[in-house]
């Protein structure tokens, strides 16, 4: 993959920012969204949890956990992200961040969330490990990637999730309507 062509990847998807950045944003709220909702499903929230959601994008899985008394954080390494965000989820406390680096204190969330971005994370055993500190004991993780975007087998991103301490750790695949390709899933519990 020639270097220009990773960078308008980047610019658009990882790191968005600028007119590609607004772009790639409203490509993710139409292509993610059956997935940001079926994430928070499987989530099984309950009222009155707090609720990170790591790369938020535009805001839409935030949004959809958002309400019955919860408390939702997005951190992303956007701002042009973070305001998207805002803008289809104005009560959720928004800040710059990474799955390594949220900023949260400890045990201080009760779910984490996070779609299509762990591809993304620059150390992902660091990000784990985060965010098995954040999250308060029961507290549980639900992630889901693109498969073919997964930047280990599933079954070796599962083990990375066992590693950094996660139990009751359950994977499978789901297929979103339209045109999303298969998603892997994810959820643990932290002890």
């Amino acid at each position: 993959m020639s270097s220009a062509y990773t960078q308008v990847l980047d610019r658009t998807f990882g790191h968005p920012r600028g007119l590609l950045g607004r772009i790639g944003g409203a490509v993710m709220a139409a292509g993610n969204a059956a997935t940001e909702r079926h994430v928070v499903h499987v989530a099984r929230l309950t009222p009155g949890e707090t609720v990170l959601v790591i790369g938020p994008g535009p805001g839409v899985g935030l949004a959809t956990a958002a309400g019955e008394g919860r408390t939702v954080i997005g951190v992303d390494p956007s701002e042009e992200m973070l305001a998207l965000s805002h803008g289809r989820c104005p009560e959720a406390e928004l800040r710059l961040g990474t799955a390594e680096r949220t900023g949260q204190p400890d045990e201080s969330v009760d779910v984490v969330l996070s779609v299509n971005n762990v591809q993304l994370w620059e150390d992902r055993a660091a990000g784990f490990a985060e965010l098995r500190r954040v999250l308060r004991p029961g507290g549980r993780l639900v992630l889901s990637a693109h498969e073919r975007w997964l930047p280990v087998p599933r079954h070796e991103l599962a083990a990375e999730v066992t590693a950094a301490g996660f139990t009751d750790l359950q994977t499978w695949t789901w297929d979103p309507p339209g045109f999303g390709s298969t998603a892997a899933e994810l959820r643990a519990v932290r002890p």
